[in-house]
């Protein structure tokens, strides 16, 4: 990311000493200026219930970067940073005290920046407050963080209440995913590169599997997980996101109203989810007790708190079909589950076997190539080749070999960036490329009600599935009825 010049900023982040803006707002604010990426006058004003001054937020940034940064603080950096923040303790629900937010705000010389890191229910009121306060301007933003409502219908609400206040290019709906290094290598992959410009179809692509894996519980969230589900915590954002960007046709250009327009496109293609599909297409489950890295973990019904009546699934497996002239017959994978063997996130994309094999002699079944993009953990790409074996035998001998690409390894001088990192400096540059758009949204909801609908009528409830392990047993024979197997 090179610096460009752009107006200084006034950050209020709401809900500052939440997880959230510990474990990751303030760590990525601190690199970004480390790196220089944030103008000198910028400042940043964290809103939270708690008593305190600016050294209750000081003292946490500084536990968190402790905590969570990779290398030790840097004390130059420390002390540019923390002469940024300010504190200032509010109760959100009261659309008056808003007005104290005046004594921080400059709003003739910085853009005021307003990042939502609390629960959907606060957006109105927080715009309300913000409206009334007189602190904002035409330039000012917003960022609001998922659940974006749980539901369509929830999601208008939500999206309803913000546009009172905010016009649509002053919305940011984030999701970290589209910060990531390897997703936005996708665009680069796909549409700068011949070799799968040409082979990105139903011709040549057998099927893709999208994973997203997670080693953790519901670590101590278990009223609001329970409400939700991994459906509507994770598919309905994270994994629609990616599988958007891997279906979407070549955008005019990249910018931002082209890319969410081939993104629309996609979604609106998905094939929905009926209570006589639905059985065939879906799995849900529920982690039991079980073992992860040796270490004991206790059931979802057994976690602290927990209704031991609850049906809400940890893990969602689904074929999904996308109907149109290029994806006509390749099924998508999409599987995504709590207390798995391994936090992982990656995407397949398994291309279909060669019609003839001239090397029987050497590799009777000639495996067809695969592109592997790991999201998380080691970002990178791999793609599986066949390759001669060196030798002086008369016969060819093959062996399948991997083209890796580890940007760990690979750019092993550059700083591999944080995807709130990039996404926080899009939301101050007011570049929404990166961000949702609300039709986007709203489409993507539409797909999944039809799901969560199929599933009240069939009255289907999710299968229990050990601790440690890759789901229920019905998520394989999901793909083995169609000949496939996962790829781990």
């Amino acid at each position: 990311m090179n610096k460009k010049n752009f107006k200084p900023c006034d950050l209020v982040i709401f809900g500052v000493l939440g997880d959230l803006s510990t474990r990751k707002l303030l760590v990525c604010l601190y690199q970004l200026d480390k790196a220089n990426l944030l103008e000198s006058d910028t400042k940043i004003t964290g809103i939270d219930r708690f008593p305190g001054g600016a050294s209750l937020l000081i003292s946490t940034a500084q536990s968190s970067l402790n905590k969570f940064l990779a290398e030790p603080l840097n004390e130059e950096v420390w002390q540019r940073f923390s002469a940024r923040l300010n504190y200032l303790q509010l109760d959100l629900t009261k659309i008056d005290d808003y007005q104290q937010l005046n004594q921080y705000i400059d709003k003739e010389n910085r853009m005021m920046i307003n990042y939502f890191s609390v629960p959907p229910s606060l957006f109105k009121v927080i715009c309300l407050g913000l409206k009334k306060s007189g602190t904002l301007t035409d330039e000012s933003r917003m960022v609001m963080e998922k659940p974006i409502g749980h539901d369509l219908a929830s999601s208008k609400e939500i999206n309803d209440a913000v546009s009172e206040v905010f016009t649509g290019d002053q919305v940011c709906r984030i999701d970290h995913y589209l910060g990531k290094e390897t997703v936005l290598n996708l665009l680069a992959l796909r549409f700068a590169n011949s070799i799968f410009i040409n082979n990105w179809d139903h011709n040549a692509i057998d099927h893709v599997q999208i994973t997203v894996a997670e080693e953790v519980g519901i670590e101590g969230r278990w009223g609001y997980f329970d409400d939700s589900g991994q459906t509507r915590d994770m598919l309905q954002n994270h994994l629609l996101q990616i599988l958007t960007f891997i279906a979407m046709e070549p955008p005019v250009s990249l910018r931002a109203e082209d890319i969410h327009y081939e993104k629309i496109k996609v979604l609106k293609d998905l094939r929905m989810m009926t209570p006589e599909n639905v059985a065939e297409k879906t799995v849900r489950g529920q982690y039991a007790a079980g073992a992860i890295k040796n270490k004991t973990v206790p059931g979802y019904k057994e976690e602290e708190g927990a209704n031991t009546q609850s049906k809400t699934e940890t893990f969602v497996a689904l074929r999904v079909d996308i109907d149109n002239w290029r994806w006509a017959g390749v099924p998508f994978y999409l599987r995504t589950g709590k207390r798995m063997p391994a936090k992982q996130s990656e995407i397949i994309v398994q291309f279909k076997q060669l019609p003839h094999n001239i090397f029987t002699e050497s590799y009777a079944d000639l495996p067809a190539n695969k592109l592997t993009i790991r999201l998380q953990p080691n970002e990178g790409v791999e793609v599986d080749v066949m390759n001669k074996r060196p030798g002086i035998d008369e016969q060819i001998k093959l062996q399948k070999t991997k083209l890796d690409l580890s940007f760990s390894e690979t750019f092993k001088n550059s700083h591999i960036v944080d995807a709130y990192e990039r996404l926080l400096l899009e939301a101050m540059r007011g570049n929404s490329t990166l961000f949702i758009s609300r039709e986007e949204i709203e489409q993507a909801w539409t797909w999944v009600d039809s799901m969560q609908n199929a599933w009240a009528v069939k009255g289907d409830e999710p299968k229990a599935y050990a601790a440690g392990s890759w789901g229920p047993d019905d998520a394989c024979e999901l793909l083995k009825r169609d000949g496939r197997s996962w790829s781990s």
